[in-house]
């Protein structure tokens, strides 16, 4: 190649290589995605799951070009520690409040005894550390976003993430189905039935399916209630996701027996998640931003699931066996029961 030819290439190259390929890629498998879900029988269906089997397709199928690796993994990580810090503008702290005592109670009780139950079922089982965490993380929490956020400091496999999303996903599913029939035959008030869906199904969106779903005519009601709730719960991700980031440079610097001891790492998206929070409790934004601030939030969780589906292997993913989707289906049934239970209790 000529001087003149080298000359006039290199301002391409300062451009294009790094994470602008797969930034896009990511962006069009995210936008697939969300446009797949306006089908019926995909509505109920987390547009973070079908951007990560999209993805997934892709990688299997075609294989990710090397072009767009670098920016594959930027969506994986930073993008996606930003898409936390905006999830906090969907909170408010008078959200929290309109709970009441006995409503944090049950979401507060229901999260983390399922979380320590099913972290300890998972070592039962033999199923792997990393994986158990986000099963039960996606099962306490909030479904796929704490699934992907408690991924950022338990730095568990891609295939890992996978497992998780496709067993919040299905259990969840037979949630919507089965909890409006329960309630009607226990003969749940909609506030009762709301606070119990809120505090034991994964999904928001599954939540608002199942809750609005309260056979006669409180169901308007009960679903209101079930999305407060839930959006509640979202907000023990934050203290969740600093004590698994404690526990992980805890059992580093076990391994670690030679040499400086590796530093704990301070999750700042998680601060800024609960910044974010406090920021939307005390500044009104208006009706016409905050719209198109939930969709850009989801788009972004989108594109990062979108990423980890890209280097998902499925034959990596067969050989989880079965082990994790009993883990899973126990854990949904444990937080059903167990929130019931608190229901009953001090509702």
């Amino acid at each position: 190649m000529t001087d003149a030819g080298r000359a006039e290439q290199a301002p391409r190259q300062r451009f294009w290589p790094g994470p602008w390929p797969g930034l896009l890629l990511c962006a069009a498998v995210a936008g697939a995605a969300i446009a797949l879900r306006k089908l019926p029988f995909l509505s109920t269906v987390s547009p973070m799951l079908l951007a990560m089997v999209l993805g997934m397709l892709i990688h299997n199928l075609a294989r990710t070009p090397a072009v767009a690796r670098p920016g594959v993994l930027f969506a994986q990580k930073p993008l996606l520690r930003w898409a936390i810090v905006l999830l906090g503008l969907q909170l408010t702290l008078a959200q929290v409040i309109a709970v009441g005592p006995a409503g944090l109670l049950v979401i507060v009780a229901a999260t983390f005894v399922t979380f320590a139950f099913t972290v300890w079922l998972g070592r039962v089982l033999g199923v792997d550390r990393g994986l158990t965490e986000l099963i039960a993380a996606g099962t306490s929490i909030c479904g796929a976003s704490a699934i992907v956020a408690t991924n950022t400091v338990t730095n568990a496999r891609e295939e890992d993430v996978g497992y998780a999303l496709a067993s919040i996903t299905l259990f969840g599913t037979i949630a919507i189905f089965v909890y409006p029939l329960l309630g009607a035959a226990l003969s749940m008030t909609p506030r009762a039935y709301g606070l119990w869906s809120g505090a034991s199904i994964h999904e928001v969106a599954q939540v608002v399916a199942a809750a609005f779903a309260l056979p006669g005519e409180h169901g308007q009601e009960a679903g209101e209630f079930g999305a407060i709730v839930k959006l509640s719960r979202v907000m023990l991700l934050a203290p969740m996701v600093l004590g698994l980031g404690w526990l992980a440079a805890r059992r580093a610097r076990a391994a670690h027996t030679e040499g400086p001891h590796p530093k704990t790492p301070v999750p700042w998206f998680v601060f800024g998640f609960i910044g974010m929070m406090l920021l939307n409790s005390v500044v009104a934004i208006p009706a016409e931003a905050r719209g198109p601030l939930t969709l850009g939030t989801t788009f972004l969780f989108t594109m990062a699931l979108a990423a980890m589906g890209l280097e998902i292997d499925v034959r990596k993913l067969k050989a989880k066996g079965l082990r994790p989707l009993a883990l899973g289906a126990a854990a949904s049934l444990f937080i059903a029961g167990f929130a019931l239970a608190l229901v009953e209790l001090f509702a």
